[in-house]
This record gives C-alpha cells, structure tokens and sequence, in this order.
C-alpha cells in the first residue's frame, strides 16, 4: 500500500513540474506565504472566498427586491460589471486544470 501511495505522489509531482499549472498567484517577495494577482492574499482559499463575496455582492446588486435593503445600493454608482470582471479574473484556471489532472490520478 505505501509502496502505491509513493508511486501516486512521485507522479503527481512529475505532472506538476511539466505544466506551469500554479500561474495565477506570484510569490512575493519570498516572505511568508503571500502571493499578488495584484491583489495580496495568502492562499487560494482567501482568493477563493474574495471571488465569492465579488459573486454575492454582484448578485445583491442585481436583484431588484435586494437593491433597497442597503444604503449603499441606493447610489447607483456601483459597477457591476467591474465586480464581475474582477472575480473572472481571480479565478484560477490553471490550478484547476492540475486538479482535473491529480483527480484523475486518484481515480487509478
């Protein structure tokens, strides 16, 4: 069984160094463990929950019935194609891509 489990590990390596899948987020400064998109966050799970409240917020903008629950609503200045934009632009394809790939592998 562990003799498989390394076989496992030792290709999903193998896979990940052929494709540059992590892309999306650059190391900076080599401190810690924060990366830029331009943005700074810590890991993909921060950039993950900042796609979602992008989504949230554009779907409370949207929504007639939600437009007078809040106080800033009521100033229609607020792009929500920006929002959008923005949260397509956060999300990581490539690292996805790689999880296709390792799910795949675990399926074996």
């Amino acid at each position: 069984m562990e003799i498989q489990n390394e076989g496992r590990v030792e290709e999903s390596l193998e896979l990940m160094s052929k494709t540059n899948y992590f892309a999306k987020l650059k190391p900076q400064n080599k401190i810690g463990n924060s990366f830029t998109i331009p943005l700074q966050v810590s890991s993909y799970n921060e950039m993950n929950m900042m796609v979602s409240d992008l989504l949230k917020a554009s779907i409370i903008l949207l929504n007639p019935d939600a437009n007078g629950l809040s106080s800033f609503t009521k100033d229609n200045s607020v792009n929500v194609m920006t929002l959008l934009e923005i949260a397509l632009q956060l999300l990581p394809e490539e690292e996805m891509e790689l999880l296709d790939d390792l799910h795949k592998l675990s399926l074996k």
